[in-house]
């Protein structure tokens, strides 16, 4: 198992591709050191040199964590347009949910009304049936007599 976590780690692409170190140029803005720092007095060339080799390192590093922190915040602003949108999709989907509830209630309003309808209709028929049947039996009577 641990042979093929390491294979797919040597297989995946790097996430940022290696930036080329130029050496800096002295006098160039890379070469300038960070106004938060200055040298001691005494301090040998070779120490100043290691110092600030060092202390632009840091700077480099700095400056990085500082465009992550761009970054993240960009990511931010499109969470906060997602949940903005999504928070308007639900508002429509609350909006057709409400629609199809008043067409079911409309739905099952007609039906009922139909169900009504057709059980007079069927109280008429048998009603009226019965009305013959009877009206049937007295003429049948009266001929009998």
């Amino acid at each position: 198992m641990e042979r093929e976590i390491e294979a797919e780690v040597r297989n995946r692409p790097p996430v940022h591709e290696p930036r080329p170190v130029a050496p800096p140029t002295v006098g160039s803005p890379a070469t300038a050191m960070p106004d938060y720092v200055e040298h001691r007095d005494g301090a040998t060339e070779i120490g100043k040199l290691s110092a600030e080799a060092v202390v632009r390192e840091y700077e480099a590093a700095a400056k990085e964590i500082e465009a992550m922190g761009v970054e993240l915040i960009e990511l931010v602003k499109q969470c906060e347009t997602t949940t903005r949108d999504a928070l308007a999709v639900t508002e429509e989907l609350k909006e057709t949910a409400g629609r199809y509830r008043e067409e079911a209630k409309r739905v099952f309003l007609q039906i009922e009304n139909c169900s009504l309808v057709t059980a007079e209709v069927r109280k008429t028929c048998t009603e009226l049936k019965e009305k013959i049947a009877a009206r049937a039996m007295i003429d049948t009577k009266a001929k009998k007599r």
